[in-house]
């Protein structure tokens, strides 16, 4: 979860801010088993409704309108898992960076 989070908020990156400041959603509950690796970094205002800044659409409790907006939250954990693996090869040395 710590690589996770060292991404951002991935849904203000879709909006073209970087927001470092997250907070773990667990896509489908914390209980299950392997629910700790389906997880998206959010920020307060994307987390949870009246957090953090303003006017932000949260998953809690517009789950329709945020992914609607954002994309499906498979679709944001594809992306999520694809950010982490880019950052953990630049950090390695087996890419350069563009």
């Amino acid at each position: 979860m710590t690589r996770v989070a060292s991404i951002g908020c991935i849904a203000c990156l879709f909006e073209g801010r970087i927001m470092p400041e997250v907070s773990i959603h667990h896509i489908d509950g914390r209980t299950k088993s392997g629910a700790h690796y389906e997880v998206l970094p959010l920020c307060a205002g994307h987390h949870q409704d009246g957090t953090g800044i303003p006017g932000l659409v949260a998953v809690h409790p517009w789950k329709a309108r945020f992914e609607a907006r954002y994309g499906t939250q498979a679709e944001l954990l594809q992306a999520v898992k694809y950010l982490v693996e880019y950052a953990e090869e630049l950090k390695s040395g087996r890419r350069k960076s563009a």
